[in-house]
């Protein structure tokens, strides 16, 4: 029950969720919810400042953007109706943060095609055979298992340059098995 109140309360927030509605959607009063919103705000104060900033900067620009740059136009942000004003707010706080997680599905597509290239290149029998969410699956013979691994490891660190490096933990197993790396 705490779990699911936490993410609704976090997700929420983001979103711009209101008080009424959130205790609607947790089964909680309204003056609870209230405390949960004002409680969290306090607690993560740099979330308050990342909205206020998010939402200031949208209507200066008319956008919202992504990490890697993908753009999100809000005409809404200058209506003339309160509650369509209220709407690109939220989509404002909201599309940076939902959008950046989708870009991030890139990010393991562009490790999949360097992985399977390297393999390929550096002439190796091991094959990338499966993607799962963020991870990559290699099945290799033994004697390639370290090189494979190695590959996978570097290949998926370096599938996008960002100012935080991406770290890859790369699992062997069984011989005869797979590699399997995760990402980030």
């Amino acid at each position: 029950l705490m779990r699911s109140r936490a993410k609704a309360v976090n997700f929420g927030i983001v979103y711009g969720i209101g008080a009424f509605s959130l205790a609607k959607d947790i089964g909680v009063t309204r003056k609870e919810a209230d405390q949960y919103i004002k409680g969290y705000l306090a607690h993560y104060a740099g979330v308050q400042r990342y909205m206020d900033r998010v939402v200031k900067q949208a209507k200066e620009q008319g956008y919202v953007s992504t990490l890697f740059g993908r753009r999100r136009y809000l005409p809404e942000l200058t209506a003339s109706n309160a509650n369509l004003r209220a709407f690109g707010e939220r989509v404002a706080r909201n599309m940076p943060i939902q959008g950046t997680a989708a870009d991030f599905f890139f990010i393991i597509k562009i490790a999949m095609v360097k992985v399977d290239e390297r393999l390929r290149r550096e002439n190796l029998r091991a094959r990338l055979i499966m993607q799962v969410h963020d991870e990559l699956i290699v099945e290799a013979p033994e004697k390639e298992a370290q090189r494979a691994a190695r590959i996978l490891n570097e290949e998926m660190e370096g599938a996008c340059k960002m100012r935080v490096r991406l770290k890859a933990d790369v699992h062997q197993a069984k011989p005869g098995m797979t590699q399997r790396g995760e990402a980030w």
